[in-house]
């Protein structure tokens, strides 16, 4: 496939999407002409070889395949309904992979769907990774800020592992931090929040802002006050999540977050690094700076 050609279509194939409540997608009767298809019932034969596909990766055909109604227009001057489906890029993909490759433009399209397909996997992976970091990060500046709040209440560092101790065994339905790590295979000189998925860490961080306004508000003092006051934090958020049958001691373990940072850094040093291979600017763009 020669580099014109493949210019056209990518050019073709993103002007030929539309955009619905930030959502991209496209059109099928749209897509069958970009793919080469000049009969219909030929396509939808393609279509619903690649809603199989979706059915068959637990993917729900509703997300990804909408049936529509649109009218066209007829020669005699009026309109008339057609069947159509909104696609989204997800479904194109597999639209492709189920055609004939033998035609130029499936050929582009398994390879143009597959790999911003796999662009946008990334993207919301990233996005996922850089969410628990960032909720990782603001439960250490939450429990920083309560161990220096309930120090000045006649609590000390040993006080306050064992008050988020029992705030853990409040929120994990009976389990203490020791028995998590165990339960989660977190190593002991590790903290266990490290291993938590996201959803866990900003409970914890929650009930633990709620320790830390109370404190003051209430103006509680000594280990025994705060830590009926956590307690009774981490069970009302434990029964939060439970409306949403959430259960935090049931929830696998998430990626140790020291190889999260450094995976997400690595990511950085590499983007860095192609910034500078970025060529000069041209001579008389110099000149100019010069004048």
């Amino acid at each position: 496939m020669d580099k014109e050609l493949i210019l056209r279509l990518s050019k073709t194939f993103e002007e030929s999407a539309h955009e619905q409540d930030g959502v991209e997608y496209w059109m099928a009767r749209e897509l069958q002409d970009l793919l080469g298809y000049f009969r219909w019932e030929n396509f939808a034969q393609t279509v619903e070889r690649a809603k199989q596909s979706c059915f068959t990766a637990h993917q729900p055909l509703e997300n990804h395949f909408r049936e529509v109604t649109k009218m066209v227009p007829i020669g005699s001057g009026g309109e008339r309904p057609i069947d159509d489906i909104m696609l989204t890029r997800y479904a194109c993909y597999l639209i492709a992979q189920n055609g004939d490759p033998r035609k130029e433009e499936i050929a582009f399209a398994q390879s143009y769907f597959a790999l911003q397909t796999r662009k946008q996997e990334l993207l919301e992976e990233r996005i996922a990774l850089n969410e628990r970091l960032i909720a990782r990060k603001k439960l250490v500046e939450t429990e920083t800020e309560l161990s220096k709040t309930i120090y000045e209440r006649g609590v000390d560092s040993q006080g306050f592992g064992r008050i988020r101790s029992k705030g853990d065994q409040a929120l994990f339905g009976g389990r203490n931090t020791h028995e998590m790590k165990r339960k989660l295979g977190v190593p002991e000189s590790r903290p266990l929040a490290d291993f938590l998925p996201t959803i866990t860490i900003k409970a914890k961080d929650f009930a633990t802002e709620l320790t830390n306004y109370n404190t003051k508000h209430k103006n509680l003092n000594g280990e025994n006050a705060i830590t009926r006051e956590h307690v009774n934090n981490n069970r009302d958020v434990r029964a939060v999540l439970g409306k949403s049958d959430i259960v935090p001691e049931n929830l696998p373990p998430a990626e140790d977050i020291k190889k999260l940072e450094r995976r997400v850094n690595v990511n950085a040093k590499k983007l860095a690094g192609d910034v500078k291979r970025l060529p000069p600017k041209p001579d008389n763009e110099k000149n100019k700076k010069r004048q």
